[in-house]
């Protein structure tokens, strides 16, 4: 069974725009590339071809990976969703002692942008977080090996 692959509307919104993309533009210019280059000649040593196939093979293969998203996709229902513990969809205001606080939307994995402030469910920050409250600390195991403790400032719903 495939793993569930949680996101927000948006996120979803983004992973079928760029899936219909592929499929009806970029392969379409692919087919041309591979068409032009084959007009060539020689294929044994036509780079361009080669290029063109290689590109095509990446494509495919982003191609098979959105429709997985989408297939295995679970639409987090914002209206339904609490404030009262970090969850995927919340937007959380953390603080390292002695430091300024830090400001965070917890995504699913397929949404993570951290230097947009946009950090996986799936992080180490980040599942140290889920189900904590405010008021309540986080030790996050660093992959250095040091542990840190991060308090829960606030809680809201996702500002995107």
């Amino acid at each position: 069974m495939a793993q569930e692959i949680v996101m927000s509307a948006a996120g979803l919104k983004a992973v079928q725009e760029e899936l219909e993309y592929l499929k009806t533009v970029r392969r379409k210019e692919l087919a041309e590339e591979i068409k032009e280059a084959r007009s060539h000649g020689d294929l044994s040593e036509n780079s361009e071809y080669d290029e063109a196939k290689n590109t095509q093979g990446l494509v495919e293969n982003r191609i098979t990976e959105l429709e997985q998203m989408v297939k295995n996709a679970r639409v987090i229902d914002e209206s339904e969703l609490s404030v009262d513990s970090v969850s995927v969809g919340t937007h959380v205001t953390i603080q390292l002692e002695d430091e300024d606080p830090e400001e965070y939307d917890i995504v699913g994995r397929t949404e993570a942008d951290p230097l947009s402030g946009k950090i996986s469910d799936e992080s180490p920050v980040g599942h140290a977080l889920l189900g904590k409250a405010v008021g309540e600390e986080a030790d996050v195991l660093l992959p250095s090996g040091h542990t840190v403790v991060y308090k829960v400032l606030s809680i809201t719903h996702s500002k995107n």
